[in-house]
């Protein structure tokens, strides 16, 4: 185990998103836009009328990866974590129906149904991810 620990912030960003747009791609917009580095999702809440998220089907290596998709079905956009290194967003979020939950690694085609507020805060730690002898992108410092 490694513990990365930074002190410093710098920008923080509060993004709204209207219906229609894409929350992954929005997210790397303002990146891009930006000129973000190192950020981490600090909060993420709205609705969404289509979702696809990525989980792990296996315990063993390499992972296999299973995608779920909803389209045209009202979801609740419960939170959204991760951390953004190296321009790179790494993304898990939760949703729910009336019935349940899901979660797991946020993908593009995910939709706002009538809106969604993301925060994004920048961090000025220098991060990265390098694959390791599994193939698992791991955070490091660069």
């Amino acid at each position: 185990m490694e513990t990365l620990i930074t002190r410093l912030t710098g920008r923080t960003f509060l993004l709204r998103l209207d219906a229609g747009e894409d929350v992954l791609n929005s997210i790397k917009e303002l990146i891009q836009k930006e000129s973000l580095q190192d950020a981490y999702v600090a909060s993420a809440i709205g609705t969404l009328e289509s979702c696809v998220l990525h989980m792990v089907m296996t315990t063993g290596y390499p992972p296999v990866e299973h995608f779920e998709r909803w389209e045209n079905k009202p979801l609740e956009l419960a939170s959204i974590d991760g951390i953004i290194a190296n321009g790179v967003p790494h993304l898990h979020t939760v949703v729910s129906d009336h019935h349940m939950a899901y979660a797991g690694h946020l993908e593009e085609g995910s939709r706002v149904l009538y809106l969604a507020e993301i925060v994004i805060v920048e961090l000025m730690a220098g991060l990265k991810r390098v694959r390791d002898e599994k193939g698992i992108l791991k955070l490091i410092h660069k």
